[in-house]
Order: C-alpha cells, then sequence, then structure tokens
C-alpha cells in the first residue's frame, strides 16, 4: 500500500483526465491520496473530490503565494471546510521567498495566523518552505506548542533542520527530487533520519521525479520515490510502502491501524518470530515503552502464539535470508518454543538467528546452548555496555549487577555451538562503543553497533 500525502488533483492541470489519473493511481498500488488546497477555491475543490471518492481526502489552506490577497473572512471559510468529515490536515501554508508572489511580511503574518487557526481547528499542518527555512523556523519554533503537529512538505532543508522538526513532533515528506542526480544531500538526510519520521508525496502536477521527469507528476508516479528510499536506506520497497502509509495513517487519521499483535513480520528479506512480549531486562532505549510498532507492524501481543502457530505462518523458511527470533521481548523466556520453531525451519531448509539479551543461562540456571546446537545458525547478543555499572544503568536487568558478566561468559560460550556469534551496542550516549568493540574482540565474537532511537 502507498499513501500520496500531498497532490493537487484538484487543479486545472488535471481537468482533462482527471478520472484515468485516479485509475492509475489505484493500478499502481496508491489506496489513498490527500488533495491540497492552496486558495479558498481550491480547497473546496479538493473538499468536493474528497467527497466524491473514498480513498481520498482533503487539506484545506491558503498557499503563501497567495496571503496577499487574504482578509479575514477568508479564515471563516477555510474553517467551514474544516468541518468536513474528510478534511485530515490545515495546508498547505507556510513561507515562500523564491517567487515572492507575496512579500515576505505579508507570509510570515499570514503564517503565523494560520499555524494559530489549524491549532485551534486541531488539524495538523502541511508546510511549505522554499527558500525560507531561517524564517519558517523561526516562526515554527515560537507558535509551536505540543498540540501542534504536521509534516514539512518536499522537505528541502538540511540535516539540521530536519532533527530539529523531528523534535518538535513534525514528520518530513519526501518527494520526486530525491530521485534527481544532483540531489545527493537530500539523499543523505533521507539515509541519516529514521523512517519512522518520513512521508512520501508527488506534489503532482509538480516535481515529476527522475524516470519521468519532464512529464506532468501524478499520484502513480510516487512509486519511483518509494523505490528510492528503499534503496538510500537498504529496505525493501515493501518496508518502504507499509512504513509511510503507516505514518501518513497515524499523522492524518486515515484508513484503519492494525489492532491485533502480529506473530511474524517481514522487514528487508528477513522475517522476524515476535514470540513473546516478556523480558527479563527494561532497557532505557527500548521501543516497546513508547510505541506497539516497529516499521509498520504491532507487536503488541494479547497472548503468546504457540509453536505450530509460527510453523504455519512461517510457510517455507527458503524464501526469506533467515528467521529471527526478535520481537517485542526476550525470546530465550520460551526457549522450548525456539527449540520447536527452528527445528521445523532447519528441517525445511531455512536459517536462524536469536535476538537476544544474553540472559538465557541466568534465565534457566543452566547452560541452555548446547540444546541450540545444530538449530540455530546466528545469535546477536545485547551487549549493551562497557562495563556492569552503565550495564545495570542503560538494561535495568531483573538479575542485577552479576547480569553483565554472565552476558559477556554467554557470548564467550556461544562460540561453542553457534558458528555466527555477534555481540551488539546501542549507540546511546553512555555507551564508549570502542571500549564495547575491544571486548567483543577479546571474547573472539563479531561487533555491531545499531542506531540509537532506530529499530528493525
Amino acid at each position: 500500500m502507498l499513501i500520496d500525502t500531498h497532490a493537487h488533483l484538484e487543479m486545472r492541470e488535471f481537468n482533462d483526465d482527471r478520472e484515468d489519473v485516479i485509475k492509475r493511481a489505484r493500478e499502481a498500488g496508491v489506496e489513498y491520496i490527500i488533495t491540497i488546497g492552496t486558495t479558498i477555491e481550491s480547497s473546496r475543490d479538493a473538499v468536493l473530490l474528497a467527497d466524491k471518492y473514498d480513498f481520498i481526502y482533503a487539506a484545506i489552506g491558503i498557499h503563501p503565494h497567495e496571503v496577499r490577497d487574504i482578509l479575514h473572512p477568508a479564515y471563516e471559510i477555510i474553517r467551514h471546510f474544516a468541518q468536513h468529515k474528510k478534511v485530515v490536515a490545515y495546508g498547505e501554508i507556510g513561507l515562500d521567498y523564491h517567487y515572492e508572489h507575496s512579500s515576505r511580511t505579508d507570509q510570515k503574518r499570514k503564517f503565523r495566523d494560520m499555524l494559530r487557526e489549524a491549532r485551534e481547528l486541531e488539524l495538523p499542518v502541511i508546510i511549505h518552505d522554499r527558500d525560507a527555512h531561517e524564517d519558517t523556523m523561526q516562526i515554527l519554533s515560537e507558535e509551536w506548542s505540543p498540540d501542534l503537529g504536521g509534516v514539512m512538505h518536499c522537505f528541502s532543508g538540511d540535516l539540521a533542520m530536519a532533527e530539529r522538526l523531528i523534535e518538535m513532533g513534525f514528520s518530513l515528506s519526501i518527494a520526486g527530487p530525491v530521485t534527481f542526480p544532483k540531489a545527493e544531500a537530500l539523499r543523505e538526510v533521507v539515509r541519516q533520519i529514521p523512517i519512522e519520521h518520513l512521508l512520501i508525496e508527488t506534489d503532482s502536477p509538480y516535481l515529476a521525479p527522475q524516470p519521468v521527469r519532464g512529464k506532468r507528476n501524478e499520484p502513480a508516479f510516487v512509486r519511483h520515490t518509494a523505490e528510492a528510499i528503499a534503496k538510500i536506506k537498504g529496505l525493501s520497497f515493501d518496508d518502504v510502502a507499509r512504513i509511510t502509509s503507516f505514518n501518513a495513517m497515524q499523522l492524518f487519521g486515515i484508513g484503519t491501524i492494525p489492532e491485533r499483535g502480529q506473530i511474524t513480520y517481514p522487514i528487508r528479506n528477513s522475517l522476524y518470530l515476535n514470540i513473546t512480549n516478556r523480558c527479563t531486562a527494561s532497557c532505557t532505549f527500548c521501543v516497546r515503552y513508547h510505541t506497539d510498532f516497529v516499521k509498520g507492524h504491532n507487536l503488541r501481543l494479547g497472548e503468546e502464539p504457540t509453536a505450530d502457530a509460527l510453523i504455519k505462518e512461517i510457510g517455507d523458511p527458503k524464501q526469506y535470508a533467515e528467521i529471527v527470533f526478535c520481537g517485542y521481548g526476550e525470546p530465550l523466556l520460551r526457549l522450548d518454543v525456539v527449540k520447536a520453531v527452528a527445528a521445523a525451519v532447519k528441517e525445511r531448509g531455512g536459517k536462524v538467528r536469536i535476538d537476544t539479551n544474553g540472559h538465557g543461562n541466568l534465565i534457566y540456571k543452566r547452560n541452555i546452548l548446547p540444546e541450540l546446537s545444530g538449530l540455530v545458525d546466528g545469535v546477536s547478543v545485547s551487549l549493551n555496555a562497557q562495563n556492569a555499572e552503565t550495564y545495570v544503568k542503560i538494561s535495568q536487568p531483573k538479575f542485577g549487577i552479576e547480569t553483565y558478566e554472565a552476558v559477556k561468559e554467554f557470548l564467550r560460550e556461544a562460540k561453542k555451538y553457534i558458528s555466527d556469534v555477534t555481540a551488539t551496542v546501542v549507540a546511546a550516549p553512555e555507551v564508549d562503543v570502542e571500549a564495547c568493540r575491544r571486548i567483543a574482540e577479546e571474547l573472539g565474537v563479531k561487533f555491531r553497533v545499531r542506531e540509537y532511537n532506530v529499530v528493525g
């Protein structure tokens, strides 16, 4: 599923073939489209279009090019449009210093007015910012409050600006320019920013992506942007489609967000198994304390799955690079299920990896690693820190200060029974990554650094 979060289907460029454009979007896998008002008239037309199609929603607002002419009664009209059930955002609004069809003074004053209007209407904002980064951020910072959120449409700023917007609770929408040959700076921002904060859009009829550059843009072409993001971030197209769609559904309140926790979930070319939400640690960086979702998958279980249910959902394990026991808890708390499922996967020619906190031997008060011999091809163990004191502070283990040495011993012992053993750490502020790397070398295992605040 794809969602084009910013199109202008109501514009005259689509008057001759609007029905065909919409049909092509659906055929290309575009599940929802948000069509964006830029004037009083186009906001009205956006609402009418949304009213006609179940899968089209509307945003209402006045573009910075047009604000020179608006008087206070215009806000009353916009407020009237906002009552429609298919209106999901206020925008596009903002600043445009590239053309300056409206004076900068008018733009800044009206931008503040409309941010306040959006807050009163309890709608997320869709912000236009062209060649006006500094003033845009200043006004946003001064007008911001926790109940004001939204998206920076067709993001064109630098990494510092992106990070500041995310801190304020805004999403970044990526459009066709990410595919342009000279857009390496934008691609680097996309590479650095967690995909949980990204949306995709066309801004059609403008900004056609590189494969169709020079043509009129249309929602079906949002696939090119999704494909570019997948390549940049090392994800699959399906990952990008699912995650950005989930992000859009959360922000705009459209579609149906899964309410039931999944027991298996694909990311890239691996299948992950979510077999428990219980854990013997309470890591300060753990995402499960903040959301039920990882990469667009709901992992909050109602009940723990049986081995048979997991085996059935896996199907043919050879269709995946590996089957990974991971999820929202410590998989080795369910050792019997791990062994049964791993045995079935191996019998069918699949590969098995376990992501664990390394507490298995403490949990069972015995060495469980011989039981995994022949069943598990790889294990990743969360070392997490350079010493016991930091480990306890970060991981808050159930077993206390002795846990850290037990995790190191688990890594050391794992080498005897599992061919591929990796110690991992999250690059949190308290973690001395290089000291952890040296510990992994001393233990004779591989080492991997996981990004802070990035999961999956």
